[in-house]
């Protein structure tokens, strides 16, 4: 069974930065398609893509986060990052990560991890 462990988030100021991590254990199957939502407890809790990286380690931002975070992987060690530059106050939201098993597809999803900016 795989299990996501996430960890990283934290309070910081506007214009600060954390690094998120994403680990995919559980499995001795290579993970490739990992990715980031969020969700915004000020927003009625809707999901919004963060950032996604597949098996090709290609990319793909939301626009409010584009030129500021940045999405990575090691896949040998089945682990997402989200560096998260010149953060703003309107990021402040609980950070999921998702993982897709590269057979059965199934998708599996990270306990979430607080991510506060003040002003």
């Amino acid at each position: 069974q795989v299990q996501l462990v996430e960890s990283g988030g934290g309070s910081v100021q506007a214009g600060g930065s954390l690094r998120l991590s994403c680990v995919a254990s559980g499995t001795a199957i290579r993970i490739n398609e990992m990715g980031y939502y969020r969700y915004h407890q000020s927003g009625g809790n809707q999901r919004e893509l963060v950032a996604g990286i597949d098996i090709d380690g290609r990319t793909n931002y939301a626009d409010s986060v584009k030129g500021r975070f940045t999405i990575s992987k090691e896949s040998d060690k089945n682990t997402a990052y989200l560096q998260m530059d010149s953060l703003k106050p309107e990021d402040t939201a609980v950070y999921v990560c998702k993982a897709i098993h590269p057979i059965t597809r199934k998708v599996y999803w990270g306990q979430g991890t607080q991510v506060s900016v003040s002003s």
